[in-house]
């Protein structure tokens, strides 16, 4: 049995999803997988997240399972740099029904737009965009998540395996998380990878 089959399969995407994972296919864009989706879910549905900030919006297949697992009426900051594919996001979320005040989509770089976020302001973050800025964008993380927060970054596994600028970077940051005493990570095998992390409160 193929796992990674298996586990599509039966974590069925309902339509929405669905048609915004196409829309990622054809800009050319990698969303999660449907397992790590579902792990996005439990986490924030986990810390009962109100407040969740994600890197890399895409098409919005994150910002849906995340959406999924936060609280009624809780919302989704979500920053990316192309604004087209914000575009198509907000199709997704329109086309599941999420009130357009759940969602706040800001067009920029993600290193210029989180130091103007609130500190302590959020319950969870997820990092997907830029491996070059992950490093950059988690030392973000720690200003931005309250006490007991979760940080997550998507896609450690295809960086690891990528372009020899991504290897390094990806390298670079497992070895400065695995040595920072602050820190309880897990690296979890799920999709292209997921790095979970929060801090001791």
């Amino acid at each position: 049995m193929d796992p990674n089959a298996f586990v599509t399969g039966w974590l069925a995407e309902e339509p929405p999803l669905v048609a915004a994972r196409s829309r990622a296919a054809e800009v050319g864009i990698t969303p999660v997988t449907p397992a790590a989706g579902s792990l996005l879910r439990w986490l924030a549905a986990s810390v009962g997240a109100r407040t969740v900030v994600e890197t890399g919006t895409g098409t919005g297949v994150s910002g849906l399972w995340l959406l999924a697992g936060m609280q009624s009426g809780g919302t989704l900051t979500s920053v990316d740099i192309e604004p087209e594919h914000q575009r198509l996001a907000r199709s997704a979320f329109t086309e599941s029904g999420v009130p357009s005040s759940r969602t706040r989509l800001i067009t920029g770089n993600a290193l210029d737009v989180l130091p103007r976020l609130a500190d302590h302001g959020y319950d969870l973050m997820l990092i997907d965009a830029a491996p070059l800025d992950h490093t950059a964008q988690l030392e973000q993380a720690w200003r931005l998540l309250r006490p007991g927060g979760i940080a997550v970054v998507s896609g450690w596994l295809r960086s690891a395996s990528g372009r020899d600028g991504e290897t390094t970077a990806a390298q670079d940051l497992l070895d400065a998380v695995r040595a920072d005493e602050r820190l309880l990570p897990a690296v979890l095998p799920v999709g292209d990878g997921l790095l979970v992390l929060t801090a001791p409160i």
